[in-house]
């Protein structure tokens, strides 16, 4: 992954992205202002989100009745949103390691059909909103019910209750941070200014990764965090990736992946560090498959790793990406793996038949940074770096698309565990916010509610 220093925290991928924010072209106060350090050294929120902020939300009855799901006031602009989608695609230039020819890779992806409507947008919120600490990671948020989402803003990490309409600062990890865990022997360390560059939840324990090799494990049922350390000291070792999953005996494991090149593997209950694996490369991203004796190790290569979770070593190169990979999602039934590379693609892998993989879903503009699949394993979305999310029905074999089209960075996507809501993370510095997509089946009655 490359390495680019984040002194100024706050919508990092401006610098690597000709990103033209909304706010040039609109003569209204700016919703995303900036902190200076004293400003991110105390908590973004000290008690409950106020709801009183005027426009910084927008319901499914406002967008049906001509809103724009992200509240951008187009009637004020000089051109229309068709007009400014145009130079988007036009204009954006999709970051690439490895210089290739797209031609054969066009040819190569599957033919979908587009304009499907699997889940229908429900609410926008800019009462929180994401921030992004390096370009190529974007797994920054996490849902752990339909009802409760925790994502990255700035030095904190917040949760946001879709019900209530309310977010809360779970973590700050700008003051110093004492963890609680103690026993002999015990490698934790008091940690301070971590910039988060990823993050996971899973069963009441999230797991964040700093832009110093740092990892972060908090109970979120608990008060204070149970354990944080330096899991790298190298001036290069950003947590790219983090995973929390069972083993093949149902014990609970934590696994990082740096860019130092090591995969470490830390007991889910004292964080003890039980392995590390080392490849060749920087690995950016990292996955348990659903039964825990696999690993989906992508990174610095073109070539993506199938590797034992017990032992580390290498079952399967999988060769078809022109270009590094940063995100990798397993189907609930253990059988396909998904991996999304800045060759704009993702590839699906049936582990049963690894030498090739079995469908190309092509990207819009850009790189695919994140892929997730629903709990059933009825949908596929993917995120590119701006702009696009995409879900695929994988009961039609992956041939019918709903493309949501947003302007903004994408910090992260995440169903609900029950499936029935999707959530986009959008980091943008008058626009960024969090939007809700509720599956159809579920919502027609809900909205008009609001």
């Amino acid at each position: 992954m490359e390495q680019f220093p984040n002194h100024e925290l706050e919508y990092a991928v401006d610098d690597y992205y000709d990103v033209t924010d909304f706010e040039d072209d609109i003569d209204s106060p700016r919703i995303g202002s900036s902190f200076t350090d004293d400003d991110l050294m105390d908590s973004d929120f000290e008690d409950d989100i106020e709801l009183s902020y005027p426009r910084s939300e927008t319901s499914a009855l406002e967008a049906r009745n001509g809103k724009d799901i992200q509240g951008i006031p187009w009637g004020r602009l000089n051109f229309t949103r068709e007009e400014y989608r145009e130079s988007r695609l036009k204009q954006y230039k999709n970051y690439e390691s490895l210089p290739r020819s797209c031609e054969d890779l066009d040819k190569e992806c599957k033919k979908v059909e587009k304009g499907h409507n699997f889940y229908d947008f429900q609410f926008n919120t800019r009462l929180v909103k994401s921030t992004i600490v390096h370009f190529q990671l974007r797994n920054l948020l996490w849902a752990t019910s339909k009802h409760d989402v925790y994502l990255t803003q700035n030095y904190s990490v917040m949760h946001w209750n879709s019900l209530l309409r309310r977010g809360k600062e779970v973590l700050n990890a700008a003051k110093p941070i004492v963890p609680t865990l103690k026993y002999p022997g015990c490698l934790a360390q008091t940690l301070s200014r971590i910039q988060i560059s990823t993050m996971t939840v899973k069963d009441n324990l999230m797991v964040a990764g700093g832009f110093q090799g740092e990892v972060i494990c908090k109970y979120l049922n608990q008060p204070g965090v149970a354990f944080c350390t330096k899991v790298a000291s190298d001036e290069n070792a950003i947590t790219n990736s983090v995973d929390i999953y069972n083993n093949h005996s149902g014990a609970m494991r934590v696994i990082t992946a740096n860019n130092d090149a090591n995969v470490r593997v830390l007991d889910g209950a004292n964080f003890i560090c039980l392995n590390r694996f080392s490849f060749p490369w920087s690995v950016n991203n990292i996955s348990a498959n659903p039964d825990g004796k696999l690993l989906a190790v992508l990174g610095d290569n073109a070539e993506c790793l199938i590797a034992d979770a017990q032992s580390g070593k290498v079952l399967s190169n999988l060769k078809g990406h022109l270009d590094y990979s940063f995100a990798s999602a397993w189907h609930p039934d253990g059988r396909i793996l998904a991996t999304g590379n800045q060759d704009t693609t993702c590839r699906l892998w049936d582990i049963r038949k690894l030498s090739e993989s079995f469908a190309v879903l092509k990207g819009r503009m850009g790189a695919i940074r994140a892929v997730r699949f629903t709990s059933d394993g009825r949908f596929l979305t993917m995120a590119e770096p701006a702009d696009f999310v995409h879900v695929f029905d994988t009961q039609s074999d992956y041939t019918n698309e709903q493309e949501i089209d947003l302007f903004g960075e994408i910090a992260g996507i995440s169903f609900s565990p029950d499936a029935d809501a999707l959530f986009v993370g959008v980091s943008d510095r008058t626009y960024g916010s969090l939007l809700e997509f509720n599956l159809r089946s579920y919502n027609q009655y809900l909205d008009c509610i609001f």
